[in-house]
Parts: structure tokens; sequence; C-alpha cells
């Protein structure tokens, strides 16, 4: 009959109840209070989600985590409802959020202590950002005005930069996997760029919580590239701008930390210009001053040299001319010769030889008659 009740074995009813769940309900998100938490084999998580008037069992895997637990922490877990054939009805997580300004900061109190035992935060794991980088990898949403203040600064202040935007979401469930993917993407990509760049304008606790997820901490970490975080107000701090080797107070700030002033840096440059003119010109100054009095130096030298040495020329000169056979004929004395020979004695000569007598104004030819020898 119509009436009656529809029998079925419990299997049949466990498999008809998912078929009916996966149409109906093929993913549900439900907020709650945690209660009930535990970690099974290092691999499963079961925890309860309650409110004041019931109680809803879920589980998953560690996987799932995005940071420490504790009970009483609001959560909003989406996931997909089931009826086990032997453990019942609980919903299997997909992805987890944390609910509540208050949780938020309790988590991430948690997390923070954890990763910092790790050494993720310590400064000797800091690296220097190349400064001006040429290549940047922009992990933002480009819907966002941060994104907007980011590439308007950037542009005023340097020019010629290779920017490229990976476009993700910045809050919601879907966040934390898409940050993570760009991250990963720009440290494997064949040339990937000299600097990464993570940034996000100012929201509630609930807006930004996906920069204090586990898991895009340690990518942030664990990034090859450089990485500078900028993520809210001056007063938000997430913990991937405390993993990241620079923290930017705001995604402005960001980019006024990455590039110089254009303005300013070419300002600087005509002063150094200026300034190496007149040190240059100061020196070639003063080395022409140097080369003028070297060269006046060198000049009187030079002078004093050729007086010294036109002295000594005029000096061998006269004693030349005083030694000069000329000379000495004029003073009455004569040159005999025998045989072009000059005599300076009388040994070689004889009565009879001919002789040539030089004179002063006078050449003689002569026959010697006589020859008388001096007593010694």
């Amino acid at each position: 009959m119509a009436n009656e009740p529809l029998v079925l074995g419990v299997s049949e009813f466990v498999a008809y109840a998912n078929q009916t769940l996966e149409y109906a309900y093929p993913s549900v998100v439900i907020t709650g209070e945690l209660a009930n938490f535990r970690i099974s084999k290092n691999k499963w998580v079961y925890f309860d989600l309650k409110d004041q008037e019931a109680s809803l069992r879920f589980f998953g895997t560690v996987y799932m985590l995005r940071g420490p637990l504790e009970e009483g922490m609001m959560l909003k877990v989406r996931g997909v409802p089931r009826l086990h054939p032997q453990y019942g009805f609980s919903v299997t997580i997909q992805q987890i959020e944390l609910v509540g300004e208050g949780t938020i900061k309790q988590a991430s109190k948690l997390l923070q202590e954890k990763l910092t035992k790790e050494g993720l935060f310590d400064l000797e794991r800091k690296r220097t950002l190349p400064y001006p980088p040429t290549s940047i990898g922009l992990v933002t949403s480009t819907e966002s005005a941060a994104y907007a203040d980011f590439i308007k600064i950037i542009r005023a202040r340097w020019s010629g930069l290779d920017i490229r935007v990976a476009d993700v979401q910045v809050q919601g469930m879907d966040a934390p996997s898409q940050l993570i993917q760009a991250v990963n993407d720009f440290n494997q990509h064949p040339s990937p760029p000299e600097v990464l760049v993570m940034i996000r304008g100012g929201g509630s606790p609930e807006d930004l919580q996906a920069f204090s997820d586990e898991y895009v901490v340690r990518a942030v970490a664990g990034s090859r590239i450089p990485i500078l975080v900028a993520i809210g107000h001056e007063i938000d701090v997430s913990l991937a701008e405390l993993a990241a080797d620079q923290r930017a107070s705001t995604p402005s700030n960001a980019a006024e930390l990455l590039v110089p002033d254009k303005v300013h840096t070419q300002a600087t440059l005509r002063q150094y210009q200026q300034t190496l003119i007149q040190g240059v010109t100061g020196i070639l100054s003063k080395q022409t001053q140097d080369v003028a009095q070297k060269t006046q130096e060198l000049r009187r030298l030079i002078e004093t040299v050729l007086e010294r040495t036109q002295g000594a020329l005029e000096h061998r000169k006269e004693l030349l001319e005083a030694f000069s056979p000329s000379q000495a004929l004029a003073r009455g004395y004569a040159i005999i010769r025998k045989d072009a020979v000059a005599l300076r004695g009388a040994a070689s000569l004889k009565p009879g030889d001919i002789v040539d007598i030089s004179m002063y104004d006078a050449e003689i030819s002569a026959a010697i008659q006589k020859i008388r020898k001096r007593r010694a």
C-alpha cells in the first residue's frame, strides 16, 4: 500500500541517505565552538562543533589544520556531510577557518610559539633584498586598493621594473591555498623574479587571518626568492610578515622600501656630479699650477746650467787661444820644420840642412850654416 513505510536494510539506508545528502548538501559551511578536539596517530583529526542547542561531529586529516587549535575556539568549517556505516553521522572536513577576534588571536599566539621554537622567525634566516630589484613577483588581489597604491607608488618612484602579478584571493577559505600556490609558482619559474612581494590592505582579524595560516607562513619562510610582506595597517602584524625576509608597515611602504625615489636619486646624482666636477677641476687647477711652477723651476735650472756651460766654454776657449801656436808666434817665437816635421831641438840637424821657419808674419826657408849646442 502507498502509506506503508519503506523497509530498508541498514546498508541500503546509509547508501540512500548519503545519496540524498550528496544531492541536497554537497558541501556545507558550519560555525560553532570547538569541543572534544583530538588527533589520532598524527594523521586523523576528530572534533565537535557545538552551540547552545546541538553538537556535530567532524572528521578529517591533520593536513586540514591551519595551525594549533584549542577547546573553546570558534570555527567555521566547510565539509561534506556523510552517514558512516559504522561510526554514524559526521562531516568530513574540507577547510577550516577561525571565527572571532579572540579565537584568531589565540590561534595566532599558539602558532607563533610553535614556529618560534622551530626557528622560523630567527633573524639569522633573513636575507637582504636586492635594491633596487629589476624584477618583482607580486602576490595580491588586483582588485584591491593595496594593489593600486603599490603600483602607483612604485611606478612613480622608479622605472624599468618587470612586475609580474599573481592575482589571488586575500581573504576567505580559499585564500591560503592560492597564496601558497602563487609563492610556489614564482619559485619554480625558469626565470624567477629577484624579489617576491605579498601585500594586502587593512581589514578585520577575520579578513587578515589567511596570512597567519601555518602553511602560508611556511611557504613564505621556505621561499628561495627573498620576500617582502606587508599586510594591513602598521599596527597589524601577521605571522607571514614575521617569517618574511623583510616586513613593511603598509603596501605603500613596501613600494618605498623596494626602490629609491628617482627624483631624489637624480638630484643626489647631480650633486655628486657637481662635487666630482669641482673636485676634478680643483685637482686639474692645482696640477696646472704645479706644472707651471715645475716648468719655471726647470727653465731657471736650464738657464743656470747653460750659463755655467757657457762660462766653462769661454774659459776653455781662452785656454785654447792662450796655448795656440799663433799666439806664441805673435809673441816672437818661431816654429822650425825639417821635412815638414816640427823640431824641438837640433839633434837631427847638421850644417847645410834646409829648414822651414814659421814666423808670425811669414814662412822662411833657410840653410843651416852652423850649430852651437847649449850647455845643460
